[in-house]
Parts: C-alpha cells; sequence; structure tokens
C-alpha cells in the first residue's frame, strides 16, 4: 500500500484581543487553508456559539464525504459508458449528542439528483453507487453508514 499525506493550516481567528480568558470572550471562527488553496473562513456549528453564514466541522466532514462519492460516482460512470450531464447533492447527516455535550454522527445520507443522456441505463447508473464505496478515501475512513437515494432525470 502506498502512504498519502494531506495537508492543511488552521488558525483560530477567533481572538476578540482577551484570547480564551472566558468562554464567551472568544470567537469560534478560523481560516481553513488548503497547499495552493484560498482561505475558506470557517466557525464552530452554531448551536455551540458558531457563526451560522460560514461553514462548521460538521459541514466540512459531509461536504467532503459527498464531494468524494460524485467524483467517483463520475469516474465509475465514464468508465461504463453512463454520460452523466448534471449531479447535485443535498447530503443529510444525522448527529446524536450525549448529555454530556459529545457527539457523533451515526449515518450519512447521501441524495445525489443525477441527470443522464437520454436514453441512459438508469438501473446500471444506479447500481454504482454500491461500488463508490470501496473505491471513496472519505467513505472508507469513516466510523458510520452512508447510505444512497438518488433521483435520476433524463437531460
Amino acid at each position: 500500500m502506498a502512504g498519502h499525506d494531506f495537508t492543511a493550516r488552521i488558525a483560530w481567528t477567533g481572538n476578540r484581543g482577551a484570547g480564551t480568558q472566558s468562554y464567551r470572550g472568544y470567537d469560534r471562527t478560523w481560516d481553513l487553508v488548503t497547499p495552493g488553496g484560498a482561505a475558506v473562513a470557517c466557525s464552530n456549528d452554531p448551536r455551540l456559539g458558531g457563526d451560522p453564514t460560514l461553514p462548521n466541522p460538521e459541514d466540512l466532514l459531509l461536504s467532503s464525504l459527498a464531494a468524494c462519492h460524485m467524483l467517483w460516482f463520475l469516474h465509475l460512470a465514464s468508465s461504463a459508458g453512463i454520460v452523466v450531464t448534471g449531479y447535485a447533492d443535498d447530503p443529510l447527516g444525522v448527529g446524536e449528542s450525549a448529555p454530556d455535550g459529545t457527539g457523533r454522527f451515526v449515518r450519512a445520507v447521501l441524495r445525489p439528483h443525477i441527470t443522464l443522456a437520454a436514453g441512459s441505463d438508469v438501473a446500471a447508473a444506479d447500481a454504482l453507487h454500491a461500488q463508490v464505496g470501496a473505491h471513496c478515501f472519505i467513505a472508507r475512513s469513516v466510523a458510520f453508514s452512508v447510505e444512497h437515494a438518488a433521483t435520476y432525470a433524463e437531460g
């Protein structure tokens, strides 16, 4: 097996001047920068004092999972001769929180809406989702179930 290193820089931007001197005295914001990429402003989950207009760690994990699935689906579709002309996903992450505030994802449901070229074999396209899990780096790394509920259109 070949090793792969992935890097990112996370820099806290929420110091209002007194650092973490008091729990409510700082913002839960940071910038995420990947090599060669632009900074992405992020925050904590709004239920935990974060900015609801910025992505949070849970959003980023769910988005990464959905994007990885999409990219592998497109690859497998292309290899199978299935022409995809559009793909959009509205994934759902289902979490649970314990009384002490700890939490975790218990499952994710990917809900892509996929547009196929006219005359495409929808059943063959749908079967590709089961194969994606064997390839997607992120799906293979998470400790919760990943379900698929795709819908299709021709176009």
